[in-house]
């Protein structure tokens, strides 16, 4: 993804709706891949591309994982084509513009299991749980609004690793008040907070520290021009000046800490593993229905995703 502006792929094909607020659309590339595209709607933030790329990219430059991206040709016939995958409002269907759109992609296919939310023993299958501690750092160093989203890949023995997704609610431009957003972009399932060695802890502010801002940046610039605006470009190099400071992410932690202990993360409570959750995360599976082997191209390459 040398020129991430450039290269682009065209959407050829409208699998089907997925569920969920945003009306993201599984669709199918000319590159004959499958990836999930937000159209996003006169009533929806027009950072939107800009904070998914973006997020993507900074959250890969921490080493976490998250899906590969390109940026996707929507064409008017292709619109024309596939009205079903319009936007739904209160005034009624929005037809999206043409133009260039983020495309994560999709995780799934033939033998993979995928999992947005996992049952009270999946955690103890989970590769990578620290990671949520890390990413709820970044998190609040780049202001996100909303509740962290992970998708959970199982393997065929049964472990997990999960990816971070939907990164539409970062670089918020109000004025930052540290204190909202500790508890607004926690991962809604809190369990995966409750183990975590410390030396893990004191890793974090190191690795978070130690991102390569020059290439960071080099892939933010190469970006769709019409994705950047000065205001989502301020809010990005403000989340970088807080992530290089060693000591504010130091008390970052300190207070994720002492969050965590005072609501109770760190309790081992086997009882929880039944607690209940708001019906819109009660998941258990992402929608592959009617997808079929078409997806046999798609599988998840690891390695790109790290």
């Amino acid at each position: 993804m040398s020129a991430l502006g450039s290269d682009s792929v065209s959407v050829v094909n409208c699998v089907r709706n997925l569920r969920g607020r945003s009306q993201a659309v599984l669709v199918q590339a000319s590159d004959g891949l499958f990836y999930v595209v937000k159209f996003a709607s006169s009533l929806e933030a027009a950072n939107l591309p800009f904070n998914e790329s973006g997020g993507s990219e900074l959250y890969r430059a921490c080493k976490l994982q998250v899906p590969s991206w390109k940026p996707l040709l929507v064409t008017d016939g292709f619109l024309d084509r596939n009205p079903d995958c319009w936007m739904q409002t209160a005034e009624g269907r929005f037809r999206p513009e043409p133009g260039l759109y983020f495309g994560s992609r999709f995780l799934g296919g033939d033998g993979i299991r995928l999992l947005e939310i996992l049952p009270g023993t999946g955690f103890k299958q989970l590769r990578n749980h620290e990671s949520f501690w890390l990413a709820w750092m970044v998190d609040i160093c780049a202001k996100h609004t909303g509740n962290r989203q992970a998708i959970f890949v199982e393997d065929a023995e049964g472990w997990f690793d999960a990816y971070f997704v939907n990164h539409g609610h970062l670089f918020a431009s109000s004025e930052w008040e540290q204190q909202q957003y500790f508890d607004a972009s926690q991962y809604i399932d809190r369990r995966v907070y409750q183990c975590l060695f410390s030396q893990k802890r004191r890793n974090f502010p190191t690795v978070a520290g130690s991102v390569d801002v020059d290439q960071l940046w080099q892939r933010i610039e190469a970006l769709p021009n019409d994705w950047k605006t000065a205001t989502t470009l301020k809010s990005f190099a403000e989340c970088l000046d807080r992530l290089s400071d060693g000591k504010f992410l130091q008390k970052i932690l300190d207070r994720m800490m002492a969050f965590c202990q005072r609501t109770g993360e760190f309790e081992s409570n086997e009882g929880q593993d039944e607690q209940r959750f708001p019906g819109q995360v009660l998941y258990r599976g992402v929608q592959t229905a009617g997808i079929g082997r078409r997806l046999s191209t798609s599988r998840v390459n690891h390695p790109d995703c790290a």
